[in-house]
């Protein structure tokens, strides 16, 4: 259920279905099951013109021969909407976009940020109950991307009318949504906002696709250590602390068992700018991306690769250089990590490094089900985690 007012986006990779998903709540799809409702009106049989939504496509989709000003009221034209009322909602939606001055111009003398905030305001001067945006920003060089992408959250938050905002770049949707649908093969794998989906996800398939660099995999054991836990990352033991286990009791059942052990790059830092001994692990740095803000170093470590369908997938998604590398790591069993460590490291490629983990946020997963390990288990973490699905 979608709260009225609330942005919510639908994320997840190429041909998952969420552009599907939203072309069936607008009408453009036919539904096989269940039922959509629109202000709690039943829409299944309601053609797409009657569903009082407005859509915001890729491509724009405005008519290169009317100025900016009768593209953003050629709908109320076909409503019959009265011309004072007519005129005063599109000088309300140029003023909200800042289009006021180019009311005149025709698409083609305008930029693609432009071209996109008048296709924003087509959609607002319908004062609809919801817009739907099929990946709106797609089309955009990064840098207008970003700033558009903080527009059009301010312009929703000042509207407060219902959004779903569909998107491939995970980025976007986590920087974007009061929640987000994370969606595979056609189904919903966890819905949260983006503060649970990154702390929490329900399995290794939301954890893998959410965070950029993306949380770091590796087959590891369980240990029981006096009244604790250990785990092992290539050979180098670490405790597990009282708080994870609190949040994660059912790890109790694996003792002597393999699981799946994620850490984010975020939560590794270089020993030399400080950190506790006791959660440090050695390294022999591959490659050190600089970025100015953070230094991403890439460093590989000898144990077993996860190689679950799901991990095969999001490589896939990346590219085929990206799965063929997952392929080549676990047939060496060198597992690829990445840490994003404070760029005042002097780590540099070839070094042998002392990397202190924040083993506070170990993330655990069942390797037969790829679900995670919390209270309730892995069968169980599913009820826990989703929001309002």
């Amino acid at each position: 259920m979608i709260k009225d007012g609330e942005f919510m986006v639908f994320v997840g990779p190429s041909g998952c279905g969420k552009t599907t998903a939203l072309r069936m709540i607008a009408g453009l799809e036919a539904i096989s099951d269940g039922e959509v409702k629109i202000g709690g009106r039943v829409v299944n049989d309601v053609p797409p013109k009657d569903r009082d939504i407005a859509m915001v496509f890729q491509n724009y989709a405005l008519y290169p021969h009317m100025t900016v000003r009768d593209n953003m009221a050629f709908g109320l034209k076909l409503a019959k909407v009265d011309k004072a009322e007519m005129e005063k909602r599109v000088k309300e939606a140029a003023r909200i976009l800042g289009l006021e001055e180019f009311l005149d111009r025709k698409p083609k003398a305008l930029s693609g940020g432009q071209r996109q905030r008048v296709a924003m305001g087509r959609a607002i001067v319908r004062e609809p109950q919801a817009f739907m945006m099929d990946e709106p920003l797609s089309n955009l060089d990064a840098k207008l991307r970003v700033q558009m992408r903080s527009e059009i959250a301010r312009i929703q938050d000042d509207l407060k009318v219902t959004t779903i905002y569909v998107t491939h770049d995970q980025v976007e949707a986590m920087t974007m949504g009061d929640r987000v649908a994370v969606m595979r093969k056609g189904e919903l794998q966890q819905v949260g906002t983006p503060k649970t989906l990154f702390a929490q996800p329900l399995n290794l398939f939301v954890a893998g696709f959410i965070g950029s660099p993306s949380m770091n995999f590796v087959v590891s054991r369980v240990k029981r250590a006096g009244n604790g836990f250990t785990v092992d990352l290539g050979g180098q033991i670490l405790e597990v602390p009282k708080q994870v286990l609190q949040r994660r009791s059912a790890l109790a059942g694996y003792v002597d068992r393999e699981v799946i052990v994620g850490l984010r790059p975020q939560d590794f830092q270089d020993a030399s700018l400080g950190g506790p001994e006791s959660a440090r692990i050695k390294a022999t740095i591959d490659l050190v991306e600089s970025l100015g803000t953070q230094t991403l170093l890439h460093f590989k470590l000898d144990a077993p690769v996860v190689m679950t369908d799901d991990m095969k997938e999001l490589a896939e998604d990346v590219g085929a250089e990206q799965l063929a590398k997952l392929e080549e790591g676990a047939k060496a069993g060198r597992a690829e990590f990445v840490a994003e460590v404070d760029p005042k490291s002097d780590a540099a490629a070839g070094d042998e490094v002392e990397l202190t983990v924040d083993t506070t946020q170990l993330h655990f997963f069942d390797p037969e089900t790829s679900l995670g390990i919390y209270d309730g288990g892995s069968e169980g973490a599913g009820s826990r985690l989703e929001e309002g699905t």
